[in-house]
């Protein structure tokens, strides 16, 4: 119920039924007697509004959906926003910076921007897509048996029965959504990485001397130390000051290995 509710929505409890019946795929069947239970014991809960067959979420149950649904759906792709902004900021600067020290001309160095890094983007994109949808399977796997461990104690052994069932039947549908957020969440994290990477190295090409290495350098610090900082700090809940001194760090250390790694090269 959590899952099919939206945060300020209200639904009749038909509609409600119909959703969960569409979980269960026809292989078992909730009756009404179940859900107006279920609705009932989340009522006194705090969890949802029951107001003459119109169910609405609470703000607290509208807060435990949308952690079940971080969870269950991965509809918080954190790690691919966080990957794409740093591997695009990373990309660019280097970029930037060979490109002031060897002294490439305008055509050469686009043409090396551009190649790099759509490379960079193609590479997170299949990274990210295949590694998230084995990742999150498996936790999903782990997740299912615990669950499933947690329900077998019931009881009413018809009860048990069915509620095993359900289960079963959710995480089938689940399966398939969890593709569909990973194929979303691989193409989120390869756009934000040609866009954090494309955005400085376009200025750097189209201004002319000094200004281009002024502003290129200007808008990667505001990339990595405004936006990719506030959401860090947002998503951990840590003092943005910690977490800009590590954001910097880590990403000069990155910069400096790559301008050595390709000097030597």
């Amino acid at each position: 119920m959590l899952l099919s509710l939206r945060k300020g929505a209200e639904m009749q409890r038909p509609v409600l039924k119909r959703r969960i019946d569409k979980v269960c795929a026809g292989s078992v069947c909730v009756d009404a007697s179940d859900l107006d239970k279920a609705l009932k014991e989340m009522t006194l809960e705090g969890l949802i509004l029951d107001n003459d067959g119109l169910v609405q979420l609470t703000e607290q149950g509208a807060k435990l959906g949308k952690e079940w649904q971080s969870l269950l759906l991965k509809k918080e792709p954190i790690l691919e926003v966080v990957a794409g902004l740093v591997d695009g900021s990373i990309t660019g600067l280097v970029v930037i910076l060979s490109a002031f020290i060897a002294g490439f001309p305008t055509a050469t160095a686009a043409f090396a921007a551009i190649l790099t890094l759509a490379a960079v983007s193609i590479t997170n994109f299949s990274s990210f897509l295949l590694g998230g949808i084995t990742e999150d399977l498996a936790d999903i796997i782990t997740l299912q048996t615990l669950m499933d461990y947690s329900l077998s104690d019931i009881p009413d052994k018809k009860e048990r029965s069915k509620s095993l069932l359900l289960v079963k039947q959710l995480f089938t549908v689940l399966h398939k959504e969890i593709h569909r957020s990973n194929l979303y969440a691989a193409t989120l994290c390869s756009t934000t990485t040609f866009l954090a990477g494309i955005m400085p190295i376009s200025l750097y090409l189209m201004l002319p001397e000094p200004l281009d290495m002024i502003f290129s350098l200007s808008l990667v610090g505001a990339i990595v130390g405004f936006f990719l900082v506030r959401y860090r700090s947002r998503r951990t809940r840590v003092h943005w000051k910690m977490t800009l001194v590590e954001t910097v760090v880590i990403v000069a250390i990155a910069v400096l290995a790559s301008l050595v790694v390709g000097g030597i090269a």
